[in-house]
């Protein structure tokens, strides 16, 4: 399918003037604006500008609030647990991850849930925020149910996804952004643009058959944990999406499990919610609150180049290490534009039209 570039800058611009004309303001617009284009510039295409139209349709909806009023429920020098109002998870977890940073700094560790949310965009930006003060970064999110459990057949869990953001002296920083579960949604979205199969393992159909109908989500299929099925470890997927049910929702006091409410706007929520919107947990780690800080990232360096020394199967795919590939595609796509497949394109123009904005 054909393709056209776009500098991040013209993006970038475009989706902060949508994200105000629905009633943000101009730091939160920026701020949403940052997140959505970081994961364009980091090949996170599922994440990015292909998610606007999924963030307006919420606001028309009335199920995501342009001005939330983020407060925080309880609280100790280590912990918070804020209300997020209902406002866009991609404003909502930054102001977060600020919290927590914060407690770092005060106390050597910072750990925030967040309940009342929605959709947080690429979890290791958020992670990633802890970089710059020596700090480790965690940020997990449940999501839409879409996965069935291992041999379940209905939706019960999101995609779930953990990253963790860690400093390092002269090499790239580690930064692993991955779902819990074979693939992201997002990412199926993209194979049916494509009119593409999705590979063996990813999904199920209703009866709970390996199928590569990339559709299958929608006609009662539902995605599988890491793994695929249990002879190939299914169960250990199926463990980190619950690790991350657990701490994003029920510790936050967000809805869990089966309840979380969809992405979609069209689909309603589930009755009888058992908490408020979605959940997050973000945290970061002081290194000196452990070792030093230099000599903690000059071992990092060591690790990364010893990982980066083991013999590859392949001369031609060296070893790489977690976040390699994303940065090595940010570089590119900040030099000669960020590629977006003709339906994604065509949904922007008509974002564009609704607000009359320019793209």
């Amino acid at each position: 399918m054909n393709t056209k570039l776009y500098k991040h800058s013209r993006l970038h611009d475009f989706t902060y003037n949508i994200l105000k004309a629905i009633g943000h303001s101009n730091s939160d617009a920026k701020l949403g604006a940052d997140v959505l284009i970081s994961a364009d510039l980091r090949g996170v295409d599922s994440h990015g500008v292909a998610r606007l139209r999924g963030y307006i349709n919420l606001w028309e909806a009335k199920r995501m609030n342009s001005h939330p009023h983020i407060s925080i429920e309880h609280e100790t020098p280590s912990t918070a647990t804020i209300d997020g109002d209902q406002g866009l998870g991609l404003v909502v977890a930054p102001q977060a991850m600020n919290i927590a940073i914060e407690k770092a700094r005060n106390v050597g560790t910072g750990w925030v849930a967040i309940n009342n949310s929605n959709h947080f965009g690429i979890a290791g930006y958020h992670a990633m925020m802890a970089l710059e003060h020596d700090m480790i970064g965690f940020a997990l999110t449940n999501a839409t149910p879409t996965t069935a459990p291992t041999f379940g057949n209905k939706k019960m869990l999101g995609t779930n996804p953990i990253a963790m953001a860690v400093p390092t002296a002269q090499q790239p920083p580690f930064v692993a952004d991955f779902a819990s579960t074979t693939t992201a949604v997002g990412k199926l979205e993209i194979l049916q643009r494509k009119n593409e199969d999705a590979p063996l393992g990813w999904i199920q159909d209703k009866q709970g058959n390996p199928t590569q109908d990339a559709s299958s989500l929608k006609n009662g299929g539902t995605l599988l944990p890491l793994g695929s099925d249990r002879i190939h470890s299914s169960h250990k997927g199926y463990c980190l999406g619950s690790i991350v049910d657990i701490l994003t929702a029920v510790l936050s006091g967000a809805n869990y499990g089966p309840w979380v409410p969809p992405f979609l706007a069209f689909l309603n929520p589930a009755e009888n919610p058992v908490g408020k919107g979605i959940g997050h947990f973000v945290g970061a780690m002081r290194i000196d609150a452990f070792r030093p800080a230099d000599e903690f990232k000059s071992h990092m360096d060591n690790w990364i180049e010893t990982f980066r020394a083991c013999p590859p199967i392949n001369a031609n795919e060296p070893v790489q290490i977690p976040g390699d590939q994303e940065r090595i595609l940010t570089e590119e796509r900040l030099q000669n534009g960020i590629p977006l497949l003709t339906p994604v394109v065509e949904d922007l123009q008509n974002i564009a039209k609704q607000f009359n904005v320019s793209l």
